[in-house]
């Protein structure tokens, strides 16, 4: 389980985020600045420094802190996802190291990087095997950054709506009903880090019906695990309930979560 409660599983669908790739690079929008800049004031993000990025994606926190001036490596298993990563960093002249790896086995020797994050991909490693690693490759002082930027289902009636018709189209779906409870502590961290910091702050993010149909087309309960035809359904589905309830243009309030954790040693 993640900071979130969140299972890494659903019953009976395989998680396959290299489908989702296309819609993830277009629609997936990454934390707001406000998350960098209060990175920063924790001394994450700066010029220089060695950040590894895990289960990077499409590399939005890569890209970003890459753009600031620290030197980038970013791990994922998907392949497709970082063929995504690799075409949107060499459009903007990006220079990020990219790596097919898993968290669990990291190609880069002991004490390579100041810091190592983890954007809404930790509750899909194994805790033991990827905090060995990460105490491994992390200098003296470094820190783990875990984070997720989450819609928020009990207080946005937008989010609401699209969870419930995702649940319609595949009820296998395991991640839904966010309550937005940030634990301080998280469960997973004891015995294995300590939390140096914690914050989170909402944001109302904008969305036209394009672009929420294409976020939820990249969410883990459609385009990672529903057959293309059962994609088509939701879609055309989902659109026509955003156009009753929604209109063309809104916002979906949103909730970023930041832990910064410093290794426990044995």
């Amino acid at each position: 389980m993640g900071t979130h409660g969140t299972s890494p599983v659903d019953p009976g669908r395989t998680i396959d985020w290299g489908k989702t790739s296309r819609e993830y690079a277009l629609y997936r929008p990454g934390p707001p600045d406000r998350f960098y800049d209060l990175l920063r004031a924790l001394d994450v993000g700066l010029p220089g420094q060695r950040i590894l990025d895990l289960g990077t994606g499409t590399g939005v926190l890569a890209r970003r802190f890459a753009t600031s001036g620290a030197v980038v490596a970013g791990i994922d298993v998907s392949r497709e996802q970082l063929l995504a990563a690799r075409s949107l960093a060499e459009t903007d002249g990006i220079v990020v190291d990219w790596r097919a790896a898993a968290a669990e086995a990291l190609p880069f020797p002991d004490r390579a990087f100041d810091v190592v994050t983890a954007n809404q991909c930790w509750l899909y490693f194994d805790p033991d095997r990827a905090t060995a690693e990460v105490h491994r490759v992390l200098k003296p002082g470094g820190v783990l950054v875990t984070s997720h930027f989450s819609w928020l289902p009990r207080i946005d009636p937008v989010a609401r709506a699209t969870e419930a018709l995702v649940l319609e189209h595949n009820p296998a779906w395991s991640a839904s009903d966010f309550s937005g409870e940030i634990p301080t502590v998280p469960a997973w961290t004891v015995g294995r880090f300590d939390v140096r910091a914690c914050f989170y702050f909402d944001a109302e993010i904008p969305f036209t019906i394009e672009t929420w149909s294409g976020r939820i087309r990249a969410c883990r309960g459609v385009g990672a695990s529903l057959s293309p035809e059962e994609v088509r359904r939701f879609d055309r589905a989902h659109r026509q309930r955003l156009l009753e309830i929604a209109g063309a243009q809104f916002t979906v309030r949103h909730r970023t979560d930041v832990h910064v954790l410093s290794p426990v040693r044995g």
